[in-house]
């Protein structure tokens, strides 16, 4: 299936030279969305995930149904102010400025093996920084799996040697 013809692709959003890879369209595709959820599970099925962790917020959308489909809880990482219990933040630096995640202290125990899923890994920030929290509490990253990969923003080089796995990349 080629994906590349599900996604839009918006010039000038959210901001004047940046083309954004909309998924969307292909979230309203039923066999799209199957396929890249069944592509995004087959690496995983054997590999005993405890946890699938999605990164606010469209990594929740693959995230979740991606834990169902591997028979492993569901951990959301989310912005500050976003979670109610007792969380840890990890603070990371973007273009101009920084920004922070958040996950509850007590949603990964130590040793659980954790796939982190996102829409799209560009600069690599949010990956990092939530690798960095699964640490911090211990959890043993398996990989992390992406729908799109921004190869020219070299993202990949931020996640320290973990596995990536994605399944379009664009320059």
């Amino acid at each position: 299936m080629d994906l590349k013809t599900k996604i839009r692709e918006v010039p000038d959003f959210p901001k004047p030279g940046i083309l954004f890879y909309d998924i969307t369209t292909l979230l309203a595709d039923p066999a799209s969305s199957r396929y890249v959820i069944d592509q995004l599970s087959l690496p995983y099925l054997e590999q005993g995930i405890d946890k699938v962790i999605g990164i606010e917020s469209r990594g929740f959308i693959f995230g979740a149904i991606l834990a169902e489909r591997l028979n492993a809880g569901f951990v959301p990482v989310r912005k500050p102010g976003k979670l109610p219990a007792e969380r840890i933040e990890e603070r990371y630096n973007l273009e101009y400025g920084s920004d922070a995640l958040c996950i509850h202290k007590d949603a990964i125990l130590p040793g659980e093996r954790v796939l982190v899923v996102d829409d799209l890994l560009a600069t690599g920030g949010t990956m990092a920084a939530t690798a960095k929290l699964i640490q911090r509490l211990k959890g043993e990253i398996i990989a992390m799996a992406c729908v799109i990969e921004l190869t020219g923003l070299k993202g990949r080089e931020k996640l320290n040697g973990h596995t990536v796995f994605s399944l379009l990349t664009y320059d």
